[in-house]
C-alpha cells in the first residue's frame, strides 16, 4: 500500500491510504504508522502534499554506485561512507527546492532510493535488516557542491542540508510491495530530459548491508530515513557541468514507487 502525508480540511496533518484511480484524496489511517493502525472508511481529500514522514534523523551514503564511483574517479569505499543531512532539509513532493540567499551557486541534483524504517533497531544482522523496513520513497539528495568541495572543505553536511535540500515522496510504499529493493530501475529528469538513468542493482552496498553496517553505529529510530546513494550522471562530473536554475523542474522516479517531482526557485 501507498501511504500518504497531507494536509487536509482545517490545516490538519494526516495521514492515508494511496490510491491513484483517486489522485486528489486519501483514505485516512487511525494511529501510528510505525505501531498500530487501521485504515479508516473516512476518505479526506489531499489539500496539499506532504513529505510522506517526518523523520528523526537523515542518514546518507555517499559513493554507493560503482559508476558513480567511476565517474567522480573516487575508489569504491570498504565500508557504507555516511554522512548527515539536517531533518529541516526536508520537504514533499510539488514543493520549491530553494536556491539559497546564503550563496550556493552550484547546486546538484541527485536522484536516490530512501528507506524508511519502522521500528527501533540495534546491531540488527543483514539476514534479518529488511524486517526493520517499513518503506522506500523516492528521494532528491540536493547538493551545494561549491559549499561540499570548497567552502566546508569536504565536510559534506553542510552543503546538503540547506532548507528544502531533501525532497523526498511522493508516498511510502510499504516494504511487503518491494520483493527486491536492488532491483530497481532509477532515473531522474531535469525539464524533461532523462539524466540519470541505472538500477539498483548498481549499488555497492545492498539495502540489508546498508541497514545492519548503520546499525552496529546507532540506533536506527522509527521513521529514520536513508538515502542509499546517488547513480551515474549528476551535474558536476559532466561537461559542461550542468547545475539547477530557477524554473527548473527534477523528478526523480524509481520502478515499482512513483515520480518525486520539484521545481526550483530563488530564495527571496
Amino acid at each position: 500500500m501507498k501511504i500518504v502525508r497531507f494536509l487536509s480540511h482545517g490545516e490538519k496533518i494526516s495521514y492515508g491510504i494511496y490510491a491513484p484511480e483517486r489522485p486528489d484524496e486519501a483514505l485516512e489511517i487511525e494511529g501510528d504508522i510505525f505501531g498500530e493502525f487501521r485504515m479508516t472508511e473516512r476518505r479526506l481529500k489531499i489539500e496539499k502534499w506532504l513529505a510522506p514522514v517526518d523523520p528523526p534523523n537523515i542518514l546518507a551514503l555517499g559513493i554507493n554506485y560503482r559508476q558513480h564511483g567511476d565517474e567522480t574517479q573516487m575508489t569504491y569505499p570498504d565500508i557504507p561512507v555516511l554522512f548527515l543531512k539536517a531533518t529541516t532539509s526536508i520537504t514533499g513532493p510539488g514543493s520549491v527546492i530553494w536556491l539559497p540567499r546564503a550563496g550556493p551557486s552550484l547546486v546538484d541534483y541527485e536522484g536516490e532510493l530512501a528507506v524508511v524504517i519502522g521500528r527501533r533497531v540495534k546491531n540488527i544482522p543483514k539476514e534479518e535488516a529488511l524486517s526493520c523496513v517499513l518503506g522506500y520513497t523516492c528521494a532528491n539528495d540536493v547538493s551545494a557542491r561549491d559549499w561540499q568541495f570548497h567552502k566546508q572543505k569536504n565536510q559534506w553536511a553542510r552543503g546538503k542540508s540547506f532548507d528544502s535540500f531533501c525532497p523526498i515522496g511522493p508516498y511510502i510504499v510499504t516494504a511487503d510491495e518491494i520483493l527486491d529493493p536492488n532491483n530497481l530501475r532509477i532515473s531522474t529528469l531535469l525539464n524533461g530530459s532523462i539524466v540519470q538513468d541505472s538500477d539498483t542493482s548498481d549499488m555497492i552496498f545492498d539495502v540489508p548491508s546498508i541497514i545492519s553496517n548503520l546499525s552496529m553505529s546507532m540506533t536506527l529510530l522509527p521513521g529514520t530515513v536513508i538515502l542509499t546513494g546517488t547513480p551515474e550522471g549528476v551535474g558536476y562530473t559532466r561537461n559542461p557541468p550542468v547545475f539547477l536554475n530557477p524554473g527548473d523542474i527534477v523528478s526523480v522516479s524509481i520502478e515499482g514507487i512513483g515520480e518525486l517531482s520539484n521545481v526550483v526557485r530563488c530564495e527571496e
